[in-house]
């Protein structure tokens, strides 16, 4: 058992969740904690003229407001997004809103968006040198009216959009009242509409949720067709608590192993209804490499994780790519964007 495992997680599995969470935000981003690099012929991706030293990911919600994107390539990602970021600073929901379910490997949480807004994180972002690709997922701020959310998507993609390799447009968070609504078709035009006539380059994901509908997907597959998405992120957490044992009694959005089965009918579905140049990342559930190569098999491009790296360690996103690596999978490389 590594020093991880036997010492450091179980300190920090005693703190409040968030607690630890900035404990270990702070240690990572002072360099005080690494884990290591992984590269290789058999783990390169170049997708949308981007190239991937590896196909995993840190998913959005860990570096909220950027503070150590520097940092994460000592870890073995082959790529990082930021977020979620929105137009206006915002504290997010009263705390406690982050909880751990460790028998489930899982985590729950109502976080609400918090983060410095954009006009803070763009500063932080254009002194940070990442050395791997970096996406930059973007929500809408809680204060802002439905019916004018393109406008708010709007504001921080603009000021945000030489400073990323790629975009996500989250609308799927299920802690923010009214944001899954986004996902419907009319919503979802009116936003990308809007952000193609600001950059009509630049490469724009969508980032849905593990509970829509068949026809719901059908929708936002056509969405990506009609707007020329680069691609989809699939998923977000659930609200679902069935797959739990035992409801906890705490609202928000469910990660972890037991979203794993939900997201990956999410991942098929999504994959067979777009075509075969949409890229797809796979998000939800991963918690061993085996669990990120079921993922690829399934139609996804590249990985992401998250919960699966609280309870692995530092050193565990490593592991997951060399796992990758072994598998030997066949690859998609697209040059375009």
């Amino acid at each position: 058992m590594n020093l991880y495992q036997s010492v450091l997680k179980p300190l920090l599995f005693r703190m409040d969740a968030e607690t630890a969470h900035h404990l270990g935000m702070t240690a990572i981003s002072k360099g005080w904690v690494k884990g290591r690099r992984v590269e290789g012929a058999g783990l390169k991706r170049t997708l949308f003229g981007v190239d991937f030293p590896n196909p995993v990911g840190l998913a959005a919600g860990f570096d909220k407001n950027a503070l150590a994107l520097d940092r994460w390539k000592d870890f073995g990602f082959g790529f990082v997004e930021v977020g979620t970021i929105t137009r206006h600073a915002q504290p997010g929901n009263p705390r406690p809103r982050l909880f751990r379910l460790p028998d489930q490997k899982a985590l729950i949480n109502r976080m609400g968006f918090n983060n410095d807004g954009a006009d803070a994180i763009a500063k932080r972002i254009e002194a940070a040198q990442p050395g791997i690709p970096l996406g930059i997922n973007l929500g809408k701020s809680k204060v802002t009216e439905l019916e004018d959310a393109a406008e708010d998507y709007a504001y921080s993609y603009k000021l945000l959009k030489e400073m990323g390799d790629y975009f996500v447009v989250n609308v799927s968070s299920p802690n923010t009242p009214g944001l899954r609504e986004l996902q419907d078709k009319d919503h979802l035009v009116k936003i990308f509409w809007r952000l193609r006539e600001i950059d009509s380059r630049k490469p724009l994901f969508v980032k849905i949720a593990p509970d829509l509908t068949e026809e719901a997907v059908d929708d936002i597959a056509s969405v990506v067709e009609d707007f020329g998405l680069t691609g989809v992120i699939a998923t977000n957490t659930t609200i679902q608590r069935s797959m739990l044992p035992s409801d906890p009694g705490q609202q928000g959005g469910l990660s972890g192993a037991p979203v794993r089965d939900l997201s990956n009918q999410m991942l098929r579905w999504i994959r067979e209804r777009v075509s075969a140049e949409t890229v797809v990342i796979g998000v939800g559930g991963i918690t061993s490499a085996e669990h990120a190569i079921e993922k690829l098999q399934n139609g996804a491009d590249l990985v992401q994780v998250y919960s699966g790296w609280v309870y692995g360690g530092p050193e565990w996103p490593a592991e997951i790519a060399e796992g990758i690596r072994d598998a030997k999978l066949p690859t998609k490389t697209s040059q375009g964007e």
